[in-house]
C-alpha cells in the first residue's frame, strides 16, 4: 500500500470534522435544547441539498452547519443528564435493569456491568431510560446474570460527575453515556431471562476460554492468561505486574481486543472463505457475519466493535470494486460509530485508535515513500541485473523504511495520548512495537487456529497451536521486560495544564492533515515534514511536567 492509494480527496473527512466540532461544543456546555437544534440541522441539510442541485457553492457551508448542529444535538441526547440530580446525595433505590453489557468478573462473588433502567420506584420515575453502572453482590451459588436479561436490583444509587477526568473509570463511564452508579447492591429477582442468542454467546465464550487453555493453562497459567487477554479481551487475567509492565512499555494495546487482533482474524476468515472459492459478495457477507459473531461472543467491547466497523468498511471497498481508499474507509467507519455512539469521541480508546491509524495512513506511508525516493540501494543499476542478495537487500530496505516511518508517525500520536490518559511518556514504545507487533500477529494467528481446531474437535491441533502462541508470547514478554529496563524507556509525566492534551492532539492532527493536503511539500517544492514533529516537541518541552 502506498500513499497514492489513499486518494487525493477524502470528502467524508469534511463531514466528520464538523460533526466532531458539534460534539465538542456540547461537551463544553455550548448547546441548546435538542429539538430546535435538530430542526436547524434539518433546515441546513435541506439548504445544502437545494444548493447542490442548483450547483451553488453554498452547499458546502450548509452541509457543514448541518453536521455541527447534528453533533451538538447528539451529545445532548446521548449524555441525557438530569441536572436536578447533581445536587442530590446517594440514596437507596430499587430498579428494573436490562443488562446491556456484563464485565468479565474479577471477583466471582460480584457481577458488574452497564444497564438501562426500565422501571424505578414511583418517586424515581425520571430514571427510566437512564443508563447505569451496576456492582451487585451474588449470593452463594448464584450465577452471574447474562447480557440482555432483565433483573430487579436494589442498592445505593449515586450520580456520576458531569465531566470527570478522562483518565479515570468515571471518565470511561461518562464516555459510555452513563450518569449513575448503583453500588453495594444485590439481585432481588430475575424478571426476564437472557435471550437464547446471548445464552449461546456466553456458552461459546466459556468454550473459547477452555480451548485457549488446552495444554498450557496448567503448566504456564500466566501465558494462558496473556493469550486469553489477547483473543477474548479478558485483561483481568493479566497479573498486576504484567499490567504495569505492558503499560510502561507502551504495548498494552497488544493484549486487548483491538484493531490489530480483529484485523488479523478478519483477514484469516477471508483467507479461509477464499479457499472455499465462494463468490465475492457471499464471502463478504459470510465473513462479516462470522467476524461479528466472534466480536459479540467476546463481549462486544467498544474497541472490538470499532475494529469490526473498520474491517467491514475496508473489505466493502474491495467487494464493491471501488478505488481503494483506506482514509475514506477509516473516516466512514468513524462516522458510522459516532452516529450510533457519539460519546465515544471522548473515550481514550477511540481517540488513540483512530488518531494512530490516521497518522499511519496520512503521515507514515508518505514519509516512508519520501525516504525511499531519497535513497534506494543500487537505484542506478537495472533491477534485472541485480543478484539475489541485492534483491533481498533492496526488499529489506523498502520494508524497513516503510515500517520505521509508520512507527515514527504513530509514536507522535501515542506520546500525547499516553500522557493524557496514562500519565506516562513512553519513548521506548517505538522500537518495542516495531518488533512486537509482527510477533503479536503471529500469536493471534496461533490463537485463532487453536479456536478453529478446538471447535471442530481436533484437540491435538488446538494444543499445538496454543503452544506456538504461548512460545511467541513468552518471547514477547521477555523482550518487553528488557525494553523497560533501558534508560528513558518510560517516564512518569503529565500535562501542566488541564485540557492541554486534547488541544495538543487536535493541533497535531490538524497539522498532519494540512501536510497531507499539501502533499507534504511547500510552495518551493521542498519537504514539509517538520511541523508535526515541532508540535510534539514544543508540547513536551513547554507543556509537560516529569515525575
Amino acid at each position: 500500500m502506498t500513499s497514492r492509494s489513499l486518494g487525493h480527496r477524502a470528502p467524508l473527512l469534511w463531514l466528520a470534522l464538523p460533526l466532531i466540532a458539534g460534539l465538542a461544543a456540547g461537551k463544553l456546555g455550548v448547546s441548546l435544547p435538542p429539538v430546535p437544534i435538530l430542526l436547524g440541522a434539518l433546515l441546513a441539510a435541506a439548504w445544502a441539498t437545494w444548493a447542490a442541485w442548483r450547483e451553488h457553492r453554498a452547499w458546502g457551508p450548509a452541509l457543514c452547519l448541518a453536521m455541527v448542529l447534528t453533533g451538538n444535538a447528539s451529545y445532548t441526547l446521548a449524555r441525557a443528564r438530569l441536572p436536578a440530580w447533581d445536587a442530590l446525595p446517594p440514596r437507596e433505590a430499587q430498579l428494573s435493569l436490562r443488562l446491556d453489557r456484563v464485565f468479565t468478573p474479577v471477583d466471582p462473588r460480584r457481577t458488574t456491568g452497564l444497564a438501562t433502567v426500565l422501571r424505578a420506584d414511583e418517586h424515581l420515575h425520571e430514571l427510566s431510560g437512564q443508563r447505569v453502572y451496576f456492582s451487585l453482590q451474588l449470593k452463594k451459588g448464584e450465577a452471574a446474570p447474562i447480557r440482555s436479561a432483565v433483573i430487579a436490583a436494589v442498592g445505593v444509587l449515586e450520580t456520576l460527575p458531569r465531566d470527570p477526568p478522562s483518565d479515570t473509570f468515571d471518565g470511561y463511564l461518562a464516555g459510555a453515556g452513563i450518569n449513575f452508579r448503583l453500588k453495594r447492591g444485590r439481585i432481588v429477582a430475575e424478571e426476564e431471562p437472557a435471550s437464547a442468542y446471548y445464552r449461546f454467546c456466553a456458552s461459546a465464550a466459556a468454550r473459547f476460554k477452555v480451548i485457549l487453555g488446552l495444554g498450557i493453562a496448567e503448566k504456564r497459567p500466566e501465558l494462558a492468561g496473556l493469550l486469553r487477554a489477547m483473543m477474548l479481551g479478558e485483561t483481568h487475567e493479566l497479573s498486576d505486574e504484567q499490567h504495569t509492565l505492558f503499560m510502561r512499555s507502551g504495548t498494552m494495546h497488544l493484549f486487548a481486543i483491538s484493531g490489530l487482533n480483529i484485523g488479523v482474524i478478519a483477514a484469516s476468515l477471508q483467507a479461509i472463505l477464499l479457499l472455499l472459492r465462494l463468490p465475492g459478495t457471499v464471502r463478504f457477507v459470510t465473513g462479516v457475519a462470522l467476524l461479528w459473531l466472534f466480536v459479540d461472543i467476546t463481549g462486544a467491547s467498544p474497541s472490538a466493535v470499532r475494529s469490526f466497523v473498520m474491517a467491514v468498511f475496508f473489505q466493502a471497498a474491495f467487494v464493491l470494486r471501488r478505488p481503494s481508499n483506506p482514509l475514506a474507509a477509516l473516516t466512514a467507519s468513524a462516522l458510522a460509530v459516532l452516529l450510533f455512539a457519539p460519546l465515544q469521541i471522548f473515550s481514550a480508546s477511540f481517540l488513540m485508535s483512530y488518531a494512530i491509524v490516521a497518522a499511519l495512513l496520512v503521515l507514515g506511508l508518505p514519509l516512508g515513500e519520501a525516504w525511499l525516493a531519497h535513497w534506494t540501494p543500487w537505484r542506478d543499476l537495472p533491477p534485472v541485473t541485480w543478484t539475489w542478495w541485492q534483491r533481498a537487500g533492496a526488499a529489506s530496505w523498502t520494508w524497513g523504511a516503510t515500517t520505521l516511518a509508520i512507527g515514527v508517525a504513530t509514536t507522535l500520536v501515542s506520546l500525547l495520548t499516553g500522557l493524557e490518559f496514562f500519565r506516562l511518556l513512553t519513548p521506548g514504545a517505538l522500537l518495542a512495537n516495531l518488533v512486537l507487533i509482527p510477533a503479536a500477529m503471529i500469536a493471534t494467528l496461533g490463537g485463532f487456529a487453536a479456536l478453529l481446531c478446538g471447535l471442530v474437535g481436533f484437540g491435538p491441533g488446538a494444543v499445538l497451536c496454543n503452544h506456538a502462541s504461548a512460545l511467541t508470547l513468552w518471547a514477547i514478554e521477555g523482550l518487553v521486560r528488557l525494553s523497560v529496563k533501558l534508560p528513558g524507556a518510560f517516564l512518569p509525566a503529565h500535562f501542566t495544564t488541564p485540557g492541554l492534551g486534547p488541544v495538543a492532539l487536535s493541533t497535531l492532527m490538524t497539522v498532519i492533515f494540512i501536510g497531507y493536503a499539501k502533499h507534504w511539500k511547500t510552495k518551493a517544492g521542498t519537504g514539509w515534514w517538520w511541523p508535526p514533529f515541532a508540535v510534539v516537541a514544543a508540547t513536551l518541552i513547554f507543556g509537560v511536567t516529569f515525575g
